[in-house]
């Protein structure tokens, strides 16, 4: 898809959030020739934009704006000109620019959190890591995923591990797919390969009847074995190829001084980490983390998330580290 494609599908989807640093509420503008970010898709895995070269920007632009747009694209001699307006606020903004190119921005999303909902939380983990990267395959493709990576996107077509059963957000916040139930053969055939690969022949056998039997009652089933003790296996295996897919990518860097207070409370969650795991209790060290590029109401968090063996299923505890 080109850029000029992926300009016409967010407005479709009426999303239209300029970059302006120095702008607040509504301003007018009609500056001087200079390179325009528009965004196109931010989470956790990537911050990507669609940047209009050579730009020129007159009219009003409100920046809160979250109604309906109108927009109309055509050519102006030497230059392209898009046309949008606020209809609600009823501002009418005008960019002239030169050429129209895609800017992206990789990050290692492998120990990314956001606890929003509670129960079963490394599997709403896991989902919402799953979700993100298919976000980011689906707009972007392939170009911007690696070879892991495309493997394990074929799990948000595993109904036991996507929205379906553990979403990670409530559902006013969930953006539907067409038949989100419907398992893919690439999942059937990655679930089948981690199962055999650490031995747990039930799960196995449980993914080839639901590979017969795709029915969400049978997801459910396999969904309620995957926070089992006796299945921890299968899961901690894809989350660990999940991070090691996404360790190549940078981490956010956030300047020196807040790096520097960021990287103390990593090292105090590592050192409590090691002491629940000399306990014998498995646990990981997450964090959540606010964009670098555009306006985010998070602030960094660090968390040790205790996965303890409980009668029968696993029992999770998050626990977050202070200053």
């Amino acid at each position: 898809m080109d850029t000029f494609e992926m300009l016409k599908r967010l407005l479709s989807q009426n999303e239209f959030e300029l970059l302006l640093p120095d702008q607040t509420g509504a301003k007018e503008k009609n500056t001087d020739k200079t390179d325009i970010r528009l965004v196109y898709q931010m989470n956790d895995t990537i911050e990507s934009f669609l940047v209009f070269k050579e730009a020129k920007m007159t009219g009003t632009y409100k920046e809160d704006y979250e109604g309906a747009i109108e927009a109309s694209f055509y050519r102006d001699g030497d230059d392209y000109a898009l046309v949008v307006r606020q209809e609600e606020e009823d501002c009418v903004v005008t960019i002239l620019f030169k050429t129209l190119e895609l800017e992206t921005n990789l990050y290692n999303y492998g120990d990314i959190a956001h606890f929003w909902r509670k129960g079963y939380e490394n599997l709403r983990q896991l989902e919402f890591r799953i979700a993100v990267l298919w976000d980011k395959y689906e707009y972007l493709g392939e170009a911007v995923c690696n070879e892991e990576e495309r493997k394990l996107v074929q799990l948000a077509y595993f109904p036991p591990l996507n929205y379906t059963c553990y979403p990670a957000v409530s559902k006013q916040y969930i953006v539907p797919r067409d038949n989100p139930w419907i398992p893919s053969d690439g999942a059937f055939s990655l679930m089948k390969e981690m199962a055999e690969q650490v031995g747990d022949r039930k799960i196995k056998k449980w993914i080839h009847f639901y590979e017969r039997y795709p029915y969400p009652v049978v997801a459910r089933y396999l969904a309620v074995l995957l926070h089992r003790n006796a299945h921890a296996k299968v899961v901690d295996l894809i989350t660990e190829r999940l991070k090691k897919a996404t360790s190549v990518y940078p981490n956010r860097f956030f300047g020196e001084k807040e790096d520097e207070n960021i990287g103390k409370l990593l090292g105090r969650a590592e050192k409590r980490k090691e002491e629940l795991e000399r306990a014998g209790i498995h646990a990981e060290v997450l964090h959540e983390e606010p964009f670098t590029t555009a306006k985010d109401t998070l602030d960094f968090h660090v968390y040790v998330m205790q996965l303890k063996k409980g009668v029968i299923n696993r029992k999770v505890l998050i626990e977050e580290i202070s200053e």
